[in-house]
């Protein structure tokens, strides 16, 4: 500033010129870009509710607000993931705060004081507050807490004030969405009409015998579709394809994954340490101060890694093991001796015969099942092998083998005793039965309370600045010779060592990419949603995490404008089947006679096949599964008539019903009245959040911020 100041003094209107074109180079990007807080406009407009526009800087406030509680929560500052639940908590609370508030008034809503003090330290305390004020030790709720938090939460930092203001907030706007949300429920109601309806669908039964020429039998490659097709479909269908914004992209990535060279310097440089490690006096604080990675000091044989627990055997008070490379990390240890543990260690491995839930006939038979796979092992038979095709357990595909464990609970009693009560490694002669079934037990490895003392230093290969700067070297020069999409495809094909990935249909909000995730994605998606960026257009490098992506936008959709390349794959699979269906109908002809004689007569790809006791509820008709047109059909016909060829879901049918139950006569619907409005009433909060978003017209601009 005393520099800017002497300019000033000095030269009048060219250190104004000066200090303007520093300003504008400074923060030029936010007083003129997207983000401009000078001539703002609809530029900071992170959405609207209701009519109400949602600034940018009154929304980063609210989550500001809301970051703040989740650091004094929980000690630390979210991460990237969490900050991005902050900000859809902070829209979700002005929808509430805008949107349900003018439903809440309309009705005359409201949380008395009265009703707060019940809610906190009253008769009808909130699940919230019971939560929050139960003992973590015992279990038990105590209301005498709350009542003395309160009395001093004047004398409390302003930060918990704060806090605690803003809980009491939420449980107001808790208790008017319930409000709310029970008078609606009141509203859902269901007839004895719908009851009775519901009744016939659940319980007339009809057996059927149907003719069956799926799609599948008729070769797409053979079925021609046209765009004019396509348009004459989607617009009969309008409704059942809604419009959305999404974009799609194809991209290329440059790993920066470590060269032979970073991985040998990272080598030579974890062997010098070694030697440091080795003449430490205080080893254990040389190791924390020069590794990567926390490794506990002390160690049972179970916890170590393989290739150190091998070396167990030549153990020695002082001696340096490894390097040992674990995926992207070296390690190398230094052992201080032993010393026991409280708990013993063990490990080994089962096959369980399962009786959990079942009589005690079968039980018994599970027992004799097991004791048969015993006396396989002692006679000769393969544990692990046994143990693949008989243990009804996850453990079965690693041989039965359970790995490590220790005597504190983590297996149930009687297994437990078992593993523990050996002395030695081998078969456990008996079956040991505990709540899930019969075990036949060996141990591999006996119990042990040994904790090893092992000072370890782990270093991961990380790229060099050399390795980083030739990725973006390449990535650079990809984006320098390719402009359009032509150019691109070019290219790829020119460089092997490059893959074109497809992503489509990408949401606005999006925040992972196929395997590509992280905030560092967003600035992908951003792009692609830039009104600048067009369809062919070629991307500068994007770094995300250990790659550099370039990316080709492929095609836009408009949610106010739905086109068929929007749903070409969808729509292209529907009008095929139709014409599918017309071929195949026409082949049929007047499909008389058996249907037997029909279905040979059509030749290949016809099936015949009967269903028993099929209902409109939840008919399911096998080869033809649930297609809800066959069998309106079907209980439509009387017994012994015949449709004529119709095209359902999944291929073209001949509905024939051999015979129709009807429900059996009741006088009182009313189960089936409560089971509709149980779920009508399910959905309800649902309902009621669409609705109200809807009527809002709401419009979310977030993602062109975050």
């Amino acid at each position: 500033m005393s520099v800017i100041n002497k300019i000033r003094e000095r030269s009048g209107l060219a250190v104004g010129i000066i200090a303007v074109s520093l300003i504008l180079f400074i923060v030029g990007g936010d007083l003129l870009g997207g983000r401009s807080l000078l001539f703002g406009g609809d530029q900071q407009k992170v959405g609207e509710i209701a009519g109400q526009s949602i600034d940018y800087q009154d929304f980063n406030a609210k989550v500001d607000e809301l970051r703040a509680q989740y650091e004094q929560q929980t000690g630390r500052a979210p991460a990237d993931q969490e900050l991005t639940q902050i900000r859809e908590q902070a829209w979700n609370q002005l929808l509430f705060e805008i949107a349900y508030q003018k439903e809440f008034d309309k009705l005359g809503l409201k949380v008395s004081s009265e009703e707060l003090v019940d809610m906190v330290q009253g008769n009808n305390i909130s699940p919230a507050v019971r939560q929050a004020f139960t003992n973590p030790q015992t279990g038990v709720f105590d209301k005498s807490s709350i009542i003395s938090y309160l009395k001093g939460l004047k004398n409390l930092p302003p930060q918990q004030q704060a806090a605690w203001a803003s809980f009491e907030k939420n449980l107001s706007s808790d208790r008017l969405r319930e409000k709310y949300e029970g008078l609606m429920r009141l509203s859902v109601f269901a007839t004895t009409a719908e009851a009775q309806k519901e009744y016939q669908a659940q319980n007339t039964k009809a057996n059927v015998k149907f003719l069956f020429v799926p799609y599948y039998t008729i070769n797409d490659t053979t079925v021609k579709v046209t765009d004019s097709q396509l348009e004459e479909y989607l617009n009969k269908h309008k409704d059942e394809y809604p419009g959305s914004n999404s974009r799609s992209i194809q991209y290329v990535t440059f790993s920066v994954a470590p060269s032979k060279e970073d991985s040998a310097t990272l080598y030579n440089e974890i062997k010098s340490l070694a030697r440091g490690l080795g003449a430490a006096q205080n080893d254990s604080t040389f190791a924390q101060q020069n590794s990567d990675v926390r490794v506990p000091l002390y160690m049972t044989a179970g916890e170590m890694p393989e290739q150190l627990r091998a070396s167990i055997p030549t153990f020695a008070p002082g001696g340096i093991y490894g390097p040992f490379r674990e995926g992207n990390t070296y390690f190398i240890y230094k052992y201080g001796g032993s010393k026991k543990d409280t708990n013993f260690t063990a490990r080994a491995s089962h096959i369980l015969i399962q009786t959990k839930g079942l009589a005690d006939s079968a039980k018994a038979d599970a027992r004799r099942r097991a004791e048969g796979i015993l006396k396989q092992i002692q006679g000769g038979a393969s544990f692990e092998a046994l143990a693949q095709t008989n243990s009804q357990d996850g453990s079965a595909q690693a041989g039965g083998d359970l790995g490590y464990f220790k005597n504190n609970g983590q297996m149930v009693k009687p297994f437990e005793s078992a593993v523990f009560g050996a002395t030695s490694a081998g078969l456990i002669p008996r079956l040991v039965e505990t709540e899930f079934g019969y075990h036949i037990i060996k141990v591999t490895e006996p119990k042990s309370n040994v904790l090893y003392r092992v000072a370890a230093i782990g270093k991961t290969i990380a790229p060099s600045q050399t390795t980083r700067d030739e990725a973006l070297r390449k990535a650079d020069q990809f984006a320098a010779d390719v402009h359009t999409k032509a150019e691109f495809d070019t290219k790829v094909k020119e460089d092997k060592s490059l893959v074109i990935a497809t992503a489509d249909r990408i949401p606005e909000g999006a925040s992972q990419i196929n395997a590509l995730s992280g905030q560092e994605v967003r600035q992908i998606v951003r792009w692609a949603y830039n009104d600048k960026t067009d369809i062919g257009d070629v991307s500068e490098p994007f770094e995300v995490g250990d790659q550099y992506v370039i990316a080709v936008l492929t095609n836009k959709t408009d949610k106010d404008k739905v086109t068929v390349d929007d749903y070409r794959n969808e729509l292209t699979a529907k009008v095929r089947n139709e014409l599918k269906a017309q071929q195949i109908i026409s082949k049929l002809g007047n499909a008389t006679g058996e249907l037997d004689a029909i279905a040979e007569k059509y030749g290949s790809g016809a099936l015949v096949e009967t269903a028993d006791d099929v209902n409109l509820a939840t008919g399911f008709l096998r080869s033809a599964g649930v297609d809800p047109v066959a069998l309106g059909k079907a209980f439509g016909l009387k017994p012994g008539k015949r449709t004529k060829p119709f095209a359902g879901e999944g291929g073209v049918l001949v509905m024939e019903t051999t015979s129709l139950t009807p429900a059996p006569a009741v006088a009182d619907y009313n189960m089936y009245k409560t089971q509709l409005q149980q779920n009508n009433s399910s959905r309800v909060g649902f309902y009621i959040n669409e609705a109200i978003k809807d009527a809002a017209k709401v419009d979310d601009r977030r993602a062109k911020f975050y």
